[in-house]
């Protein structure tokens, strides 16, 4: 009896582990680069914690666009998986890169 309760909770949280695992968080932003100008709209993950708010999620970002030269604009919008396919044709270079 033991074995069979310890069985079902190692399923439950193995399954609870995998929902967590695929429940990933993305942003859309805008970005620019000064001298000459340069925009570009791109998506990018963000952990967890950084997906409760648009500000959250810019500080995320926002060093590492810094740290290739690009100032953040604004956070467009926070979105799971299911939000990527539609955004990867309009982002190009900029799908997940930063």
């Amino acid at each position: 009896m033991k074995h069979a309760i310890y069985t079902l909770a190692l399923g439950f949280g193995l399954s609870a582990m995998a929902t967590t695992a695929t429940a990933a968080c993305y942003v859309d932003y805008k970005a620019k680069k000064d001298n000459p100008l340069k925009l570009h709209y791109g998506v990018a993950a963000v952990p967890d914690g950084a997906c409760t708010s648009p500000r959250a999620a810019a500080k995320a970002i926002a060093p590492r666009l810094s740290a290739a030269g690009w100032t953040l604009l604004n956070i467009v919008s926070l979105f799971d998986d299911s939000g990527l396919n539609g955004r990867k044709a309009n982002a190009g270079p900029y799908f997940l890169r930063f």
